[in-house]
């Protein structure tokens, strides 16, 4: 039993590895402007992001007080649809499913005057597909636990792969076919080039021969 979970815990961090389901980034904000991430995310795909932000290490306090800088936060789809917006928010967490493949844009703007000149910076903490799952609730639902429950992630784990390397072909597919019709654009143009030159040489030559016939120099 001990190898069989040890093994499990292996391929696991391997598949863990190998799909990248989660995206932690900080930043600094500018003290003025929005300042844009964005994130190639598949169709059907669920997304959980937890945000925050900080002045320096961590809060400051004026007048015993704790003040913690304020963003606005915008998400939208590939298509520009509004998924999720939000003002004056210090530290939050929100969650969608895509219903569109394509790059996802979050912005963040600073607001208000918390920061008081200061360099406000901004963690955001990007989770999709597993890694954004409620593995408790999961667990508590269908009364898995221990060995079960680490089979049930890497049976999404494998999905997970199975639909990346799907969507890796797909545009593989899409690459090629584009590849080719460009190669057929770029021939036909070529044709067409050298015939238009030919008659425009064929034309000058009967051009000169005319005048200099003209002229009685041949």
């Amino acid at each position: 039993m001990k190898l069989v979970s040890s093994a499990i815990s292996f391929w696991t961090f391997f598949l863990v590895v190998a799909v990248p389901t989660a995206r932690g980034l900080w930043m600094d904000l500018p003290t003025s402007g929005a300042r844009c991430i964005s994130e190639e995310i598949h169709n059907h795909l669920v997304v959980m992001v937890d945000y925050y932000t900080f002045i320096g290490e961590e809060y400051f306090h004026d007048n015993n007080t704790v003040i913690s800088p304020t963003v606005s936060i915008k998400v939208t789809s590939p298509h520009g649809k509004e998924l999720f917006h939000k003002e004056k928010a210090d530290h939050g967490q929100f969650g969608f499913t895509a219903t569109e493949a394509g790059n996802y844009q979050a912005c963040m703007e600073i607001v208000g005057d918390g920061h008081k000149g200061k360099k406000v910076s901004f963690g955001i903490d990007w989770k999709t597909g597993i890694a954004a799952k409620d593995w408790e609730s999961v667990a508590r639902k269908e009364k898995i636990q221990g060995l079960e429950l680490e089979l049930k992630k890497l049976e999404e784990s494998v999905h997970a792969i199975h639909d990346s390397l799907t969507n890796l072909m797909d545009k593989d597919w899409d690459l090629s076919d584009l590849s080719r019709r460009t190669n057929a654009r770029v021939a036909w143009y070529s044709i067409t080039s050298l015939c238009i030159c030919i008659v425009v040489s064929v034309l000058q030559v009967c051009y000169l021969r005319r005048y200099f016939r003209n002229k009685k120099l041949i």
